[in-house]
């Protein structure tokens, strides 16, 4: 799968005031690093050579930088989700006009309401889509969203999310039929075809990489996972996001790609 284009959007200063379960970093970011980590992150995703659509800082939304979240985009259509809580939901009618620049209205469609989605839920394999069922995602929302992406002839199934915040932080996809999981990920009976490797317990964060166009993005400061990426042939790239952590927050959700 190859991308070409991304969005993302800037740090607020709001961003302290994030949601966070404290799964990874009972801690405050620091916005002045965190912005420094989005600006590398950014130039990373150029330098893989895709066009970056960089969106101004929302202070309505703590949460805003995490773009992955209120909107789901593939190539035939695209869909802006329903989140959950109320400090993230206005987020869905902010990220709509970039999602316009490259979709016509007949490709964009909307998560309705009793449904509820994040992105960090929804992790494509192929034409596939896996959907987490989480305290952010629920029954209704996948429903919705297998009745508008079969349309456009993708699948999807759902996966329980029975540990932290979304399945990305669980299960990621590198193409290649690879996969890094945590070890309750590793007994879903949904990814046993595929070459599996499970993160150590005090790795977990590094199992949200980003493969993008044949290279994957690598959270620093954890080299085992590292190691074993590129043992399987790939080019790694290392980006610091350790104030992003801190909520939750990690590479995929930095940004669409399409």
């Amino acid at each position: 799968m190859m991308f070409t284009k991304a969005i993302t959007r800037k740090p607020c200063r709001a961003l302290i005031d994030g949601i966070t379960t404290a799964m990874y970093d009972d801690a405050t970011p620091v916005y002045e690093k965190a912005v420094e980590e989005h600006d590398t992150y950014v130039a990373t995703l150029k330098e893989l050579g895709l066009e970056v659509e960089e969106l101004d800082a929302d202070e309505r939304y703590p949460d805003s930088c995490f773009v992955e979240d209120p909107a789901v985009v593939m190539e035939r259509c695209a869909i802006i989700t329903n989140p959950a809580r109320d400090s993230r939901n206005g987020e869905k009618d902010e990220i709509l006009p970039v999602i316009k620049k490259f979709y016509s209205d007949d490709q964009i469609f909307f998560i309705e309401a009793p449904g509820t989605m994040e992105g960090g839920d929804v992790m494509r394999v192929g034409d596939h889509f896996y959907i987490g069922q989480s305290e952010r995602t629920n029954a209704e929302a996948a429903k919705q969203f297998n009745d508008i992406v079969t349309k456009f002839g993708y699948t999807s199934s759902t996966v329980p999310v029975t540990e932290g915040l979304h399945l990305k932080d669980f299960v990621i996809y590198l193409e290649n039929n690879n996969m890094l999981v945590s070890p309750v990920m590793n007994e879903q009976p949904a990814f046993k075809d595929f070459n599996r490797y499970v993160v150590e317990p005090d790795e977990l964060y590094a199992i949200n990489s980003l493969y993008i166009n044949g290279t994957v993005i690598v959270p620093e400061g954890y080299p085992k996972t590292q190691k074993y990426i590129e043992e399987l042939g790939y080019p790694v790239k290392l980006v610091d996001t350790s104030e992003f952590r801190k909520i939750d927050g990690s590479l995929t959700c930095l940004s669409l790609r399409f």
